[in-house]
């Protein structure tokens, strides 16, 4: 290269980089005079990254061209199953709550009060626990805690969303976030290390997440993106073909499996969080199938559905055929439910319509069947007690330790716990 072909490009090069060194100060100075333990955290370009940034990977990720540093803050993990929990040992647990300004979490202090609980509040800066950055949704948060707390967790730690009822959460305890955080088995999820919050498969499983996928599918418009954020996320794996586990980002997880990883990871993984051009609701939702990969190393995280409902929270049916009758009555009654409320949404579309004198529209609005209602809400009555009194059964079948046991194929022995 020429001397004056040199000069204007060393230039810009110097501009750029003095760009790039003062933008990196400020952000990481900015958040210096924050008060700590509030999610705060240390930003990237630490010593345990070796300073290095997101995108600073090799070619095709050859190990051989890379910095020693970059394979110390990502391993290969080799995640090793806990131990049944000592007898008379009392597991402590802290519920991790994400949260914004406008959800009532009162519902928290009333039905769960002997909870420890961190609730954060992504879009509050004044609030006693907020993330560094609202983006993400409730990663920015998960990811905060994580890196605040790694030196001092609790036994068990409980990642939730804000609000008490929820679709997502399993209605064989009626959507219930207090039910649920009541009824987890804290000795479940150290002796597995891992748990999803939500048992039912739909939606995420069995093969939900393509990664290699070309074509936009607007159900799942993360799908097209995952390839390039798992290999900035994971440099060292190679992109699966599948990734999925039960919806929707709430799970609980050992001291021990996420020490499985260093501290280093979960800084690169929120600074990959912070540096990503993805829209908010994308950034976050990636994460919704990158979980079971960070804290068990599978792509694939599907346990079985009654294992998970009885061992995980004492919602014994007696085995895999007596819950799948079980399965096949509550979604019998689900779909009652769901026919009475179209039924109902045509009929008071119609007479709206009507009432607005929109004779055309209401006339183009396909009429519900007469009298069809009356079928659909006795059928309703019919199921809904014999599917209400299976459940009952079940919690009260899972209080006893040995049907939990049985039921998850594990041996046990007379004084065991859950």
């Amino acid at each position: 290269m020429s001397k004056r072909k040199l000069v204007p490009f060393l230039s810009t090069t110097v501009v750029v980089l003095i760009y790039f060194l003062y933008h990196s100060a400020t952000v990481r100075d900015s958040w210096r005079g924050l008060p700590q333990r509030v999610g705060v955290g240390e930003h990237i370009m630490d010593s345990e990254l070796g300073g290095q940034a997101p995108g600073d990977r090799p070619p095709n990720g050859s190990q051989q061209q890379l910095q020693p540093e970059y394979v110390n803050w990502n391993p290969k993990v080799d995640f090793k199953t806990g131990s049944p929990v000592p007898t008379g040992r009392n597991l402590t647990s802290v519920l991790i709550i994400a949260s914004i300004k406008k959800e009532d979490v009162s519902w928290m202090e009333s039905q769960i009060p002997d909870q420890d609980k961190a609730v954060y509040v992504a879009d509050d800066p004044s609030a006693p626990l907020h993330p560094p950055k609202n983006k993400g949704h409730e990663v920015m948060i998960y990811l905060s805690w994580i890196i605040d707390n790694y030196d001092n967790l609790p036994d068990v730690s409980i990642f939730m969303h804000s609000h008490q009822f929820t679709w997502h959460n399993d209605d064989v305890f009626d959507n219930d976030a207090a039910m649920l955080v009541k009824r987890l088995s804290r000795e479940r999820v150290w002796r597995e290390g891992f748990m999803n919050m939500r048992c039912s498969w739909f939606p995420g499983c069995p093969d939900w997440m393509h990664p290699h996928a070309q074509e936009e599918n607007k159900y799942k418009q993360e799908e097209i993106l995952l390839a390039r954020s798992w290999s900035e996320l994971f440099p060292l794996d190679d992109v699966p073909d599948v990734l999925a586990q039960p919806c929707c980002a709430q799970f609980a997880i050992s001291r021990d499996r996420i020490h499985a990883r260093p501290h280093s990871a979960y800084i690169w993984y929120r600074e990959w969080l912070f540096s990503t051009q993805l829209p908010d609701y994308l950034s976050g939702r990636i994460f919704e199938y990158l979980w079971q990969f960070i804290f068990t190393g599978q792509n694939v995280f599907c346990p079985q559905e009654h294992v998970c409902f009885c061992d995980g929270f004492g919602a014994c049916f007696g085995g895999q055929q007596e819950y799948g009758e079980f399965l096949k009555l509550k979604n019998e009654l689900g779909g009652y439910n769901h026919e009475l409320n179209e039924w109902m949404e045509k009929k008071k579309a119609i007479e709206e319509a009507r009432e607005e004198d929109r004779l055309a529209e209401a006339q183009q609005i396909d009429p519900p069947e007469e009298g069809k209602d009356k079928v659909y809400k006795a059928e309703i009555e019919r199921l809904r007690p014999i599917v209400d009194k299976l459940k009952k059964e079940a919690r009260e079948r899972g209080d006893d330790p040995r049907n939990r046991a049985k039921e998850a194929g594990r041996e046990w022995h007379e004084g065991d716990g859950f």
